[in-house]
């Protein structure tokens, strides 16, 4: 079959689409035909190499998927050949002591698709029975390939890590990539009275307006921490999601509110901001990490997908031959959404 192939950690010059065998399903396996598969900032990282990931060459990246099922192994009896499906890219071992408490995502043995093992921009991929749920119906395959990852993700902050409330307030900073835009729908569909959005971007701006932004700030022209506490009122936001990490800690540290809470997946700009540990204790902050998700917290996701309460946005389809194209894309971050590859 054919596949995206990552030689070794560098530049996109280490990428070429070649052949890999066919994956077989095992006992509770099933085997997924790739229709299209979306990008996230993680494959950059994996492309890049990570400190401590170490990663088998040559390697298949890509977390997401919407296909549908090829062959199914012989335990697997709810499932048949022929069903449209999305793939949810947490692997875990079902067996630790996180695991038999329904938090896979910390799971000791957990794994992403396209970090540690190999992933989604394939024409095929085989993953367990637990990481496969049926397709949104009424959403195309890019649409459904643009969730799994950066949905979850989002939905976890903010529902459950958060525990957003109707009538809070919430500061999105870095609108434009996949976790930051569900993060947006999900806050507005959570019932925060005020969402605010940061972006160096104009064009992601308005797009963010589009999608239901409440105030939507240029975080090159703003001083974004003071701006915020000056829009409440000096109060300051209930819940900053931060997945940028350096770059914009201290103006979140600046714009929570007291008994604020921070919420942070990533450090895209950088993994050590400078802290203020006196503003943390004054302000009693809470500090939140969250990864990925849980399958009750994808089961809850699925149905806001499918009502249209929530909706992927797409920035731009790719052939998987033009995947370096992507690649660029995805780096320079240019658009509003998902940047997603057609496989098959």
């Amino acid at each position: 079959m054919k596949a995206l192939l990552l030689e070794a950690h560098g530049g996109n010059e280490k990428l070429a689409v070649g052949e890999r065998a066919m994956p077989s399903p095992g006992p509770r396996d099933v085997v997924v035909k790739v229709l299209a598969a979306a990008l996230n900032r993680l494959d950059l990282f994996v492309r890049n190499g990570m400190p401590g990931v170490k990663v088998p060459f040559p390697h298949v990246p890509g977390s997401d998927a919407c296909g549908t099922v090829l062959a199914v192994g012989a335990e697997v009896t709810d499932l048949v050949p022929g069903a449209r499906v999305v793939v949810q890219p947490g692997i875990s071992c079902l067996r630790c002591e996180f695991c038999l408490r329904g938090e896979k995502s910390v799971c000791l043995r957990y794994e992403i698709l396209g970090e540690q093992i190999p992933g989604t921009f394939c024409e095929a991929v085989a993953v367990p029975r637990e990481n496969v749920y049926p397709a949104p119906a009424g959403l195309t395959d890019e649409e459904c390939a643009a969730f799994p990852l950066a949905g979850l993700t989002a939905w976890r902050m903010l529902v459950t890590r958060a525990r957003l409330l109707p009538g809070e307030t919430v500061l999105i900073h870095g609108i434009g990539g996949g976790v930051s835009t569900f993060a947006l729908q999900i806050a507005k569909l959570a019932g925060a009275s005020l969402v605010i959005v940061t972006s160096r971007s104009a064009g992601k701006l308005t797009r963010a307006k589009e999608l239901g932004a409440d105030v939507t700030l240029d975080s090159t022209r703003t001083d974004v921490g003071r701006e915020v506490r000056a829009l409440t009122g000096k109060r300051g936001v209930d819940v900053v999601v931060d997945s940028v990490g350096a770059a914009t800690w201290r103006a979140s540290l600046q714009a929570a509110a007291k008994l604020g809470r921070i919420v942070t997946c990533g450090a895209s700009s950088g993994p050590n901001p400078e802290e203020e540990l006196r503003t943390i204790f004054w302000k009693q902050l809470t500090i939140l990490g969250s990864t990925m998700g849980t399958d009750a917290e994808f089961a809850a996701l699925l149905p806001a997908i499918s009502a249209g309460r929530i909706r992927p946005v797409v920035d731009t389809v790719f052939p998987l031959g033009e995947a370096r194209a992507a690649y660029d894309r995805l780096e320079t971050n240019p658009g509003i959404g998902k940047i997603v590859l057609r496989v098959g």
